[in-house]
């Protein structure tokens, strides 16, 4: 055991200056990139989106793009810290990860979640979203070069190319698979895993909540006249 050597697994391990609180709340920031992932993997298992399936693997390949560049360019980290870093710093993974997930957000708030008639509070809150999403992620870059895992440009071109990937991955997606998601819902595996297509439905969110609510109603009724039988 005296020999082995310990490598850190670098997606959750992160340091922070002992006795900063704000370097404490930053490390549990930059975690945000993994509790994105949780959720996708949450929301996949009970949801069954073919539109959740797409956004998550768009995520990966961008993740797998990351990587890929980090071995290329192989442009070390910061050497601020006494610490032996075993992997390369540019792109910055944590930075490109919310600028994708951030650019592909603010498209479908646009382009996807509509109701039928836009009304002010709606486009208020679109906006108050796209800017709380695109908020948190810079800060959690700034959070990496705060606690010296990155410098700014690693952060800034990890958002660039996260943007540019975000972009594509939401045009790809929007324009070409779409179309084929009734297609591939009706698929028997996508049957017996119950993947299911809501790609034409304009707001998932105001279809569930008023479908739920008429449910609600109309078995509250039959059990109402169960009980006065």
């Amino acid at each position: 055991m005296t020999d082995t050597t310990w490598k850190a697994f670098s997606l959750t391990h992160v340091e922070y200056p002992e006795g900063d609180s704000l370097g404490h709340l930053l490390a549990i920031i930059s975690l945000l990139p993994v509790a994105i992932i949780v959720g996708f993997i949450t929301l996949i298992l009970f949801r069954r989106d073919l539109h959740t399936i797409v956004f998550f693997i768009g995520c990966l390949l961008s993740e797998a793009v990351s990587v890929s560049l980090k071995k290329i360019i192989a442009e070390p980290r910061p050497m601020t810290k006494r610490v032996l870093y075993t992997e390369y710093g540019m792109p910055s993974s944590h930075s490109q990860m919310m600028w994708f997930f951030t650019s592909y957000s603010v498209l479908f708030l646009i382009l996807r979640l509509k109701h039928i008639n836009n009304s002010v509070m709606e486009i208020v809150w679109k906006v108050l979203m796209g800017v709380s999403i695109a908020t948190t992620a810079a800060v959690v870059g700034y959070s990496r070069v705060y606690l010296l895992y990155h410098t700014w440009s690693q952060i800034i071109w990890g958002a660039v190319l996260g943007m540019v990937l975000g972009i594509s991955w939401f045009t790809f997606t929007h324009l070409v698979l779409s179309p084929v998601f009734p297609v591939v819902a009706s698929w028997r595996i996508s049957e017996q895993l119950m993947i299911r297509d809501t790609s034409l439905i304009p707001n998932i969110m105001w279809f569930e909540y008023t479908h739920a609510r008429t449910e609600n109603r109309t078995r509250s009724r039959k059990l109402t006249s169960m009980k006065s039988q």
